[in-house]
């Protein structure tokens, strides 16, 4: 794992209570091929909520997810920062 995820990875570890719903925030660009890659990063059983912003350029994408682990976490963003445009928040 990516030495990037570190705190990120300690400060879920410290939290503790896994298996948990993991609340995801991303902000993308605005155009189908993102927003599929996107979508593509979550299950069937979460729960995705999609906003576009005021000007249209961008969608806001908030997911809660059952996470099994920090490490399950820390893998999604993983993916998710090979998608071109994607801020996670």
């Amino acid at each position: 794992m990516s030495d990037l995820y570190n705190g990120l990875r300690q400060r879920l570890e410290q939290e503790g209570g896994w298996p948990k719903i993991y609340l995801f925030k991303f902000i993308i660009p605005n155009n189908n091929h993102t927003l599929a890659q996107t979508e593509a990063l979550f299950g069937p059983e979460s729960q995705v909520s999609l906003t576009q912003s005021k000007t249209g350029k961008h969608i806001s994408v908030t997911a809660k997810e059952l996470m099994i682990s920090a490490d399950e976490v820390i893998r999604r963003y993983e993916k998710s920062s090979e998608i071109a445009g994607l801020m996670a928040l």
